[in-house]
């Protein structure tokens, strides 16, 4: 199997000895607590479940920086993001001890991770608006990414950490959240050696459906990751549970048996396109898969990224082996009224835009909430009904 980014085995933090786990819990309820925002959260679910190997905790300020400049450590660590603990106020905590981090996501904040506090530093604003241009390519306060990393805190808390859950993900989504291990477990079970991933947080079409097959075919792999976000979506985006039970409608139906496998994971989008997309890679790779989908804007909002920055910045900015796991790079995918079948569109000749089948979002919102059928070469019908009833019960 692939080798985990940095490191030959994987490494996650969080404590699998359930006695070891049970002490630390008792030692949390004697530290200083403090409630972390939803992004530190979801920093130490992905920590603990190894996606972020080999980081062994939340990064210091000369580390964020170094990421944002160089998607480097300073120790030279190939990583696209920063991974911080950002706090309103580190007032009473001292480095070189220990604190609880809450959980601001669960009723009542139970503790989710304990950290050994390294350092602690104030982020100027300048610093903040700096790392939030490398990262994002905008200062633009609308950019979901951007408004929620300008209104964290300004103390940076730095140090390794030790994950004692998963918060909310491994009791809301019982069937379908696995950790990096638990997916190298499975990959490893099923005797894959190709796998290529496919990133979602949103239901899949058709074309959706057809690009995985494609990429599988492509690069004769022996199955498919289905892997989507769990975590805080922007406003309107469909809940994960809709988009869990269409993604397995469909999978049920149309996708040969064992070739797929249904996981997701606990993060927060970023809505970082490029830099998210190498983010996306990184994290693939620790869960045992070569290949990853990067298709037309990818990990994108509005129009803040180009159609193809997603799958540039593998060539002009990741250095030379950086990361094992290959890109597919995805063009644009739709229904081709003359060839009666899902195409990549960059791919076919003699076609105008008339020629495909294309519904916006808006469209697509507006006829499932009015209780109308999708076109079948738009989206599976079993799978247009869940949707169409999801819509309808909030109209």
């Amino acid at each position: 199997m692939i080798k985990p980014h940095g490191s030959e085995s994987l490494n996650p933090l969080f404590v699998m000895d359930k006695e070891q786990r049970e002490k630390l819990i008792n030692e949390a309820n004697g530290l200083r607590s403090v409630t972390v925002c939803s992004a530190a959260a979801a920093n130490a679910v992905m920590l603990g479940s190894g996606y972020f190997n080999p980081l062994t905790g939340y990064m210091n300020l000369d580390d964020a920086l170094s990421v944002a400049d160089n998607m480097k450590t300073s120790d030279g660590t190939f990583f696209p993001v920063p991974i911080l603990n950002l706090l309103e106020s580190a007032d009473g905590i001292e480095a070189n001890t220990k604190i609880a981090l809450k959980d601001p996501n669960i009723d009542g904040n139970p503790v989710i991770a304990v950290q050994e506090v390294k350092k602690i530093e104030h982020m100027t604003e300048e610093q903040k608006e700096h790392i939030a241009e490398k990262v994002f390519g905008t200062l633009d306060g609308e950019h979901p990414g951007v408004k929620t990393f300008l209104s964290s805190g300004n103390a940076v808390v730095s140090g390794p950490v030790q994950v004692l859950n998963f918060s909310y993900f491994e009791t809301d989504f019982p069937e379908t959240f696995r950790t990096a291990y638990q997916i190298r477990e499975e990959i490893a079970k099923a005797g894959w050696e190709k796998v290529v991933a496919f990133q979602t947080r949103n239901p899949m079409h058709r074309a959706h459906e057809e690009l995985c097959k494609m990429a599988k075919d492509s690069v004769n792999a022996d199955g498919i990751l289905i892997h989507m976000l769990l975590g805080k979506l922007k406003a309107g985006d469909i809940p994960a549970d809709v988009r869990d039970a269409c993604i397995r409608k469909m999978v049920e139906l149309y996708f040969p048996e064992n070739t797929v496998l249904i996981t997701g994971y606990g993060f927060d989008m970023l809505y970082a396109g490029p830099r998210e997309a190498v983010l996306h890679a990184l994290f693939r790779q620790n869960c045992g898969c070569t290949h990853l989908i990067v298709g037309r804007d990818h990990a994108g909002v509005g129009s803040y990224y180009g159609p193809f920055d997603a799958q540039t910045i593998f060539d002009e900015q990741v250095p030379e082996g950086s990361l094992e796991i290959e890109i597919f790079k995805a063009d644009h995918t739709a229904y081709s009224k003359k060839l009666n079948k899902v195409v990549m569109m960059s791919r076919v000749e003699n076609h105008t835009k008339e020629d495909f089948v294309f519904l916006s979002g808006t469209k697509v919102r507006e006829m499932l909430s009015n209780g109308e059928s999708l076109p079948e070469e738009f989206a599976r019908p079993e799978v247009a009904a869940i949707l169409g009833k999801y819509y309808q019960s909030i109209k």
